[in-house]
C-alpha cells in the first residue's frame, strides 16, 4: 500500500489526485490530505468523488478515495498561495513518511510543493528530497529521475549554480555514487549497474585547462569505483554523454548538478517522468513538474506523471 500526498493545496496536486481517483485502480493507495479540499476540487472539476476513511481497506472503485485526514489551516482558492497553509503541506509529508517508517505503508508518492511559500512562512525548506532524508534519519540520499529507460541521478540538487563546484567534493561524490549503485541494485534489481559520470566543466575540464574538478575530484572517485569492481565511466563531457550511442550501454547517468541532467531528461519525458529518492528506507517517488498554479481547478492539468509515479512505486523493490 502507498500513501499519496497532493502537495501544495492551491496547485494542481489535488486536481491530479482527484483525477486518478475518478478511475478504478488495481493498486492500493490512500491520500494524505484534507478530505474537504479534495471534495471541493472534485466538485470544481465535475468529478464524482466519495471519501472513505478506513486506511486498512483502501478504496479501488472509480469515484471513491480513501483519505487519511490532515486539516488545512485556512480555506484554499485554486491558484492562490497562502503562507498559513505551509505547515499543512509539511504535516502531510510527516504523516506519510512516518507511516512508511512504521510499516503502515511500503512507500509514498508526492505531488508538487511550492518551496517559495514554505520559506515565506519562515520554514527553512529546500525540497522533498532533503526533508525526507532528515525525517527518515537517512545519512544521505540521491535524487534520481526516470523517463522510460533513461535514468539521471544528481550529485547535487537544489543549490545555486555558483555553490556547485565547492559542493562537489570527493567525499560527497563517492557517497552519492555508492547510494546510486546500491539503489539501482536494490530498487531496480540491476545487479551490476553501468553508470556514466558527467564532468562538471565544459569538455570535462579539457585536461585541466577549463577547470580541475575532473582531475582532482571526479576522476579519482570514478577510478576508485572501477577499482572496487563497478562499471563506471567518467568523467565524461556532458554535451556528448547524452547521445544515443553513449546511453545505449548505460543504466544511469550521474550528473553533477540539477540543470546539467534534468533538461535532457525532461525533454525526453516531461509529463511522464518520475522522481525517485534513493537511500531512504522506503520507496518514494514523485511527479516531475511543479504546482502549475495557473492550471489549478481548470481541468487542464495532466495526471500522466503522477500516474507514472504510482506505477513505478508499485514496481520498485
Amino acid at each position: 500500500m502507498l500513501a499519496v500526498t497532493p502537495g501544495e493545496p492551491a496547485g494542481i496536486g489535488p486536481d491530479l489526485v482527484v483525477t486518478l481517483a475518478g478511475a478504478a485502480r488495481e493498486a492500493d493507495w490512500v491520500a494524505v490530505a484534507d478530505p474537504e479540499l479534495l471534495l471541493a476540487r472534485a466538485r470544481l472539476l465535475n468529478v464524482p468523488l466519495a471519501v472513505e476513511s478506513d486506511p486498512a481497506r483502501p478504496a479501488r472503485a472509480a469515484g471513491r478515495l480513501t483519505v487519511v485526514p490532515v486539516d488545512l489551516r485556512v480555506p484554499v482558492k485554486p491558484g492562490h498561495l497562502d503562507v498559513d497553509n505551509a505547515p499543512y503541506v509539511l504535516r502531510t509529508l510527516e504523516v506519510a513518511a512516518d507511516g512508511c517508517l512504521d510499516g503502515t505503508w511500503r512507500g509514498m508518492v508526492t505531488g508538487p510543493v511550492q518551496k517559495s511559500v514554505i520559506n515565506d512562512a519562515g520554514i527553512a525548506f529546500s525540497g522533498h528530497t532533503e526533508f525526507l532524508c532528515e525525517r527518515a534519519g537517512a545519512g544521505d540520499v540521491v535524487m534520481l529521475l526516470v523517463a522510460g529507460g533513461l535514468r539521471v541521478a544528481l550529485a547535487t540538487t537544489h543549490l545555486p549554480l555558483r555553490a556547485v563546484p565547492d559542493a562537489v567534493t570527493v567525499e560527497l561524490l563517492r557517497r552519492r555514487l555508492d547510494i546510486l549503485i546500491a539503489g539501482l541494485q536494490r530498487r531496480f534489481a540491476i545487479d551490476a549497474p553501468r553508470i556514466l559520470v558527467a564532468g562538471l566543466n565544459p569538455h570535462a575540464g579539457e585536461s585541466g585547462h577549463l577547470g580541475r574538478e575532473e582531475l582532482e575530484v571526479i576522476g579519482p572517485v570514478c577510478d576508485a569505483a572501477r577499482a572496487a569492481g563497478h562499471q563506471v565511466r567518467g568523467p565524461l563531457p556532458a554535451d556528448t554523454l547524452f547521445t544515443p550511442d553513449m546511453l545505449r550501454d548505460a543504466d544511469a547517468v550521474l550528473a553533477m548538478y540539477h540543470d546539467q541532467g534534468l533538461p535532457v531528461l525532461k525533454h525526453v519525458g516531461f509529463g511522464e517522468a518520475v522522481n525517485v529518492t534513493l537511500g531512504l528506507p522506503f520507496v518514494r517517488t514523485s511527479v516531475d513538474h511543479g504546482t502549475a498554479l495557473d492550471l489549478a481547478g481548470t481541468g487542464r492539468a495532466r495526471a500522466g506523471s503522477l500516474r507514472a509515479a504510482l506505477a513505478l512505486a508499485g514496481r520498485l523493490g
